[in-house]
């Protein structure tokens, strides 16, 4: 049980590369044709261009993250993670429309807010027009908050 092993340590100074696989024809007449590849096609296949308009355009991203620099007033997290922005929908002309609410509709920035969300909205190249619709219901709660504000706000 006690013997005692023998480690033997051998410096190697560089390693052969092993030799490349070759396919040979049988015969020296014969040619090996390369297979189609399956995948050629689907690899040159270009990925859809997105729509620069619409649901999901680069436009509704761009007016988002607009809506993401407006914050609350009395809670430091921003309208669109505080989940007041219900809807923006964009047409393919370029006219934006945000549907949003309040926390209440005795917020102190009852008047202000659906100003400055327009005007935020209107600042973002490509949008022609802009409108606010300021709806209550359904009604806020808590519940309409992004994982990121709840843990912003010590609710997690």
């Amino acid at each position: 049980m006690n013997e005692e092993r023998k480690i033997e340590i051998e410096e190697v100074t560089e390693v052969a590369h092993p030799p490349k696989a070759r396919v040979e024809a049988e015969s020296p007449a014969e040619t090996l044709e390369r297979k189609r590849d399956y995948l050629a096609g689907f690899l040159s296949e270009k990925p859809p261009e997105a729509p620069v308009h619409g649901p999901g355009g680069d436009l509704q991203a761009a007016i988002v993250e607009a809506l993401k620099t407006i914050y609350d007033p009395e809670i430091p997290v921003d309208i669109y993670e505080l989940g007041l922005i219900y809807d923006v929908a964009v047409s393919e002309d370029g006219d934006a429309v945000v549907t949003m609410t309040l926390t209440t509709p005795h917020c102190p920035v009852a008047e202000s807010m659906p100003g400055e969300v327009e005007l935020r909205v209107l600042s973002v190249p490509g949008v022609r027009y802009a409108e606010v619709k300021l709806v209550w219901d359904p009604p806020w709660d808590p519940s309409k908050m992004s994982d990121e504000a709840r843990l912003e706000l010590g609710m997690l």
